[in-house]
């Protein structure tokens, strides 16, 4: 094996930054790898599972995560390694006439005892599999951080259409005051009261505007993509969520799908494979030394086999480091899974309040919708003006708003839900899993 250069050239990697696409038929190679069609999401749009595939494949999180990961398998290799042996030579001359010449050779060969190979590679194998799991769980990270930003997107977008709306029907408001003013039915503060609201909604709808545009930029930044490759795509929000009954099985089998609890077993068995490494070597290595000797026109051979003689210590001051090592790395486990324990238990109270949050706001609107039905009934009979069906609508507009605001909610609280148990809660087939976990992933 050889050494090959790898320069780093930051304005061609700008560049590969810039150009990457959604069509780019590395990613669209990638996304068949993973079970997904990536033809389709012009015309059905960009879902959640897409998104988390795109970040997947371009964000670049996930590569010091597989690099990590590829460091972790070349350390399974050497740690499988056998002692190479060593050669000793030697040659002179002597002042014999007779045979003047000398010379020796003297191999050694090491041979390990007590299982200490079994122990190094038993410890890399599950340093490996700690690796791979820290990638699946920067998966997760990142379809979660997807995820939020999807959902500011799309509701900002939502918002902006119904305060362009609610814009409206505050202006219809306005011009009916104006008309009454300039006869004398109301007074000026009425109509500055109807103004300034006029003006408030004119805002909040700016900034719903600038808040989608902030998302989308988020969005592209999550995925590893350029803003201008998400611009002109249509997106998809995850399926609504379900009742909290229906996520309940979900809730109960949380720790079974966590990917750090997961991690954190696999360090704990790492961290007792090198204790064991550790107890192991207090027995001492065998150390074969056959030599081969010509010296005064005579043949001489050797086997010299060498021990160090465990007099000053046996290896404890290593093995108590290696004990209190594991003992650290199963706190750490305890205190990862009570934090999972106590994240489930957070998202599912949170969920169940969201769920009931949206449930009345929904019942709200529906109501809401009534009254304007039945204001548009009686204007459309002469028994209503059109300032009464103008304040209806911007109450309807109200209504849709407040719903809106608490439909995000629940999705930001399925969204924490699912981070917690790290399973999708509409039984979406595992992206994450199979997407974060390719090794190579050409870019």
């Amino acid at each position: 094996m050889q050494y090959k250069p790898r320069a780093l050239d930051p304005v061609a990697l700008e560049q590969r930054f810039r150009a990457r696409s959604l069509e780019a038929p590395e990613l669209k190679a990638f996304a068949a790898q993973v079970g997904l069609d990536a033809n389709r999401w012009a015309a059905a749009g960009l879902d959640l599972p897409a998104l988390t595939a795109i970040g997947c494949f371009y964000n670049p999180e996930l590569d010091v995560a597989r690099a990590r990961w590829k460091a972790a398998e070349a350390a399974l290799i050497a740690a499988g390694v056998r002692p190479n042996p060593t050669l000793n030579t030697g040659a002179g001359y002597a002042r014999m006439p007779d045979s003047p010449q000398i010379f020796h050779l003297d191999p050694s060969f090491v041979i390990e005892t007590a299982g200490k190979r079994r122990y190094r590679v038993l410890e890399a194998q599950s340093s490996a599999e700690a690796a791979r799991l820290a990638v699946i769980e920067a998966g997760w990270q990142l379809r979660l951080r997807v995820r939020d930003s999807l959902i500011e997107y799309v509701f900002a977008t939502r918002a902006a259409e119904l305060l362009r709306a609610e814009e409206a029907a505050r202006a219809q408001s306005v011009e009916v005051l104006e008309a009454r003013f300039r006869v004398g039915d109301v007074s000026l503060p009425d109509v500055e009261a109807a103004r300034m609201e006029l003006g408030a909604g004119r805002l909040a709808r700016k900034a719903a505007e600038k808040q989608a545009v902030e998302a989308l930029a988020a969005l592209a930044a999550d995925t590893g993509l350029p803003a201008a490759a998400l611009a002109k795509s249509e997106f998809q929000l995850p399926p609504a969520p379900g009742a909290p009954e229906s996520v309940e099985s979900i809730e109960n089998a949380g720790l079974l799908h966590r990917v750090d609890v997961r991690r954190a077993l696999a360090e704990y068995a790492a961290s007792d494979m090198a204790l064991r490494l550790e107890i192991a070597r207090q027995y001492p290595d065998i150390d074969l030394t056959p030599g081969y000797a010509f010296d005064e026109a005579h043949h001489k051979f050797t086997l010299g086999p060498a021990l160090p003689l465990p007099v000053f210590h046996r290896n404890r001051g290593q093995i108590a480091e290696a004990e209190a090592r594991r003992a650290e790395v199963e706190a750490r486990f305890t205190a990862v899974q009570a934090q999972a324990i106590a994240e489930v238990e957070r998202a599912a109270a949170a969920y169940r309040g969201s769920w009931e949050e949206w449930q009345e706001a929904a019942r709200q609107l529906a109501a809401q919708k009534e009254r304007q039905a039945a204001v548009r009934k009686t204007f459309e009979a002469g028994e209503q003006d059109r300032l009464a069906l103008a304040e209806a609508a911007v109450a309807t507009a109200v209504a849709a708003r407040a719903e809106l605001d608490a439909q995000k909610r629940l999705q930001l609280a399925a969204a924490a839900l699912e981070s917690a148990v790290q399973k999708p809660l509409d039984g979406e087939p595992p992206i994450v899993e199979r997407a974060a976990a390719q090794k190579d992933v050409k870019k």
